[in-house]
Order: C-alpha cells, then sequence, then structure tokens
C-alpha cells in the first residue's frame, strides 16, 4: 500500500468534514445557490493563485482532447448540483446528521465504479459499504435524530452524494493530470455558475467578514481538499479513495457536537457504530494476486518504479519525479495494489 496516497485521501476527508458544520453556521446568512457559489469560487480563486505562484506563470492544462467531456460533466454534477442539494438538505437537518449522512458518497461512488466502470470489489469492502448504508438509514429515518423532522433533508443530502459520486468517478479518468488546474477549474466554473443564479434571483453578498469567512472555508474544505482527493485517485482507484474518504462525516459529526451545540439520540450512536464499523472494514482491506498489465501510453509525474521502466527521447539528468509521454510495455507480475491508472484490469 501506498501510504502517502493515503495519508493524501484521509486528510482531504478532515479538511472536508470539518467545512460541513461551517457551512450551517453560513447557511442563515445567505441563500443556498450564494453559499454553494461562494464555497466553489473561494476553492477556484484560491486555487489559481497557487497555481500561478507555483507555475510562476499560466500553463496550459495538459488535458487532451477527449479528457474535457469528463472534467465538464464532473464540474456539473459535483460543482452545481451537489453543493446545492447540500445547502438545501443542511436547512432541515441537522449538522451532525448531516455529516454522517454524507457517508453515503462512498456507498454510491464504489457502486458506481463497480457497475459502470468494472472496478473489483471483494466481500469485505461489500461488506463494510452495506454497514455504511445501514447506518445512513437509521439516521435518515424520521425521529431518528433531534434534528431530523421530516424526509426532505435526508433525501437532499443523498442526492448530494449521488452527484458527488458521479463527479468522483468522471474525475478519475482525468486524475493523472494536474490536480490543482482540475480543482481550481472546478471551484471557477461550479462558483460562477451557482453565484451567478443566486445573484438573478435577487440575492446579495453577505458582509465583509461573512464573506471573507466563506471563501475561506470553500479553500479548505472544498479546493485543498478536492487537489488531495484527485492525488488519491490516481493510486487508490475511485472505490478505496472513496472508503478513505468516508472517514470525513465523522470528523464532521465531532465539529457539530462542539460548535453547534446539537444533542443526540440513541440512534445516532448506533449509526456512528455501523459506519465506524464500515470505514474499519475499508482501511483494513488487503488486494494482492498475480495480474497482467497490458501496453499503454500516457503521460503522467511518475518515478522510475517497477511500473516505469522505460527509455527517454530527451536529455534526462536523474531527477524524479519527472512527467512525459511514455510507453508502459506488458507486463505479468504478483504485488500488493488498488485500481490505480496502471491496475484497472478484470479478475
Amino acid at each position: 500500500m501506498n501510504n502517502i496516497y493515503v495519508i493524501h485521501a484521509l486528510l482531504a476527508a478532515a479538511l472536508f468534514g470539518a467545512s460541513t458544520p461551517f457551512a450551517k453556521l453560513l447557511v442563515g446568512e445567505m441563500s443556498p445557490w450564494l453559499l454553494a457559489g461562494l464555497l466553489y469560487l473561494g476553492s477556484g480563486v484560491g486555487l489559481a493563485v497557487a497555481r500561478l505562484i507555483r507555475d510562476r506563470t499560466w500553463r496550459p492544462s495538459g488535458l487532451a482532447e477527449g479528457e474535457w467531456p469528463w472534467l465538464l460533466g464532473a464540474i456539473f454534477f459535483g460543482g452545481v448540483l451537489g453543493p446545492l442539494a447540500l445547502m438545501f438538505g443542511l436547512m432541515r437537518t441537522s449538522g451532525s446528521t448531516a455529516s454522517l449522512l454524507l457517508n453515503l458518497e462512498a456507498v454510491l461512488t464504489a457502486v458506481i465504479a463497480w457497475v459502470v466502470f468494472k472496478e473489483n470489489a471483494d466481500r469485505r469492502i461489500v461488506l463494510g459499504m452495506l454497514a455504511i448504508v445501514a447506518g445512513g438509514a437509521v439516521l435518515s429515518w424520521p425521529g431518528g435524530d433531534a434534528g431530523t423532522s421530516d424526509w426532505y433533508g435526508p433525501f437532499a443530502i443523498v442526492a448530494a452524494c449521488l452527484c458527488w459520486a458521479i463527479d468522483n468517478n468522471l474525475t478519475r479518468r482525468v486524475a493523472a493530470s494536474d490536480a490543482l488546474f482540475i480543482a481550481g477549474a472546478k471551484g471557477a466554473v461550479a462558483g460562477s455558475v451557482n453565484a451567478g443564479l443566486a445573484f438573478a434571483l435577487g440575492a446579495s453578498l453577505p458582509a465583509g467578514p461573512i464573506l471573507l469567512g466563506t471563501l475561506a472555508v470553500g479553500l479548505l474544505g472544498y479546493g485543498i481538499s478536492l487537489v488531495l482527493f484527485v492525488l488519491a485517485l490516481r493510486a487508490l482507484g475511485t472505490a478505496r479513495t472513496g472508503a478513505y474518504f468516508s472517514t470525513a462525516p465523522f470528523i464532521g459529526a465531532a465539529f457539530s457536537l462542539v460548535l453547534l451545540g446539537e444533542s443526540t439520540s440513541p440512534a445516532f450512536w448506533l449509526a456512528s457504530a455501523l459506519m465506524v464499523w464500515g470505514v474499519w472494514l475499508h482501511l483494513t482491506e488487503h488486494h494482492e494476486h498475480e495480474h497482467v498489465h497490458e501496453p499503454m501510453e500516457h503521460s503522467h509525474r511518475h518515478v522510475h518504479d517497477a511500473h516505469h521502466q522505460h527509455e527517454h527521447d530527451f536529455g534526462w539528468i536523474g531527477e524524479e519525479p519527472h512527467e512525459h509521454w511514455h510507453r508502459h510495455e506488458a507486463m505479468v507480475h504478483k504485488h500488493p495494489h488498488f485500481p490505480d491508472m496502471h491496475h484497472r484490469h478484470l479478475h
């Protein structure tokens, strides 16, 4: 297992999970459209500045022509529909319940990855997903938690999870590209669309301190979190990255209990136990077997490990990691692995 990418996924989860109760505090300060727009604008503007500082100039995206539809689809589902559904859901659901319901994003992400994109899943991962679903069912049942009065709030949050699950699977198709550009583009486009719709409906900007706070929450909880998530996607695959990311709601729930002073019920703690068990099953998975690597060509940042033994058609002085177009020859071997960009084989 590549521990650095696991750390990326867990840090992404921590940042996003902590942003949920802060977003709930901001719901009463502006319309859901405007809040979603400002959160993503904070992400887009902040990451654009970071990319300019890193590159010291403006560089092209590096996306191939065939990758743009995947990115645009991810922006639509994950940056426009998802945040809007979450903001409406938070209006009718407690922050702690909403944070735990967001675990369903990992379930839906995995189901789409397995059914549509044919990622591998073993019984341990499936059992973990069932535990998370059970926890979400306990929380979404009317009366199961003090902060949930009907189905509308939980349904909206589940809809947000579905949008982000589609987003995650589409983003995986472009994960080898610049993570700062991918996350920044999502933030800029999604933020502009949501904020534009809000202004068209008569919304106005909040006071300066609230505006700056909203942009900061967006940069940390949506922008930097997404950059780390994309980096994890490269090495862990969609379903596994989603599993690690499903620790986010527990962090959000803890912040809600402390920050918002919300009460809990036995149903809340039962759901927590089920979800903790499901996440633990994911985190302790081990996948190893003999597998075949088919020949392939692509470009991404890499080091010369077992999967990158190739010649260079330019003057290379041994600097790593580096990025260039390269070819993988056919190979058969056995080692622990995840369905990353080099391990998308059938089982």
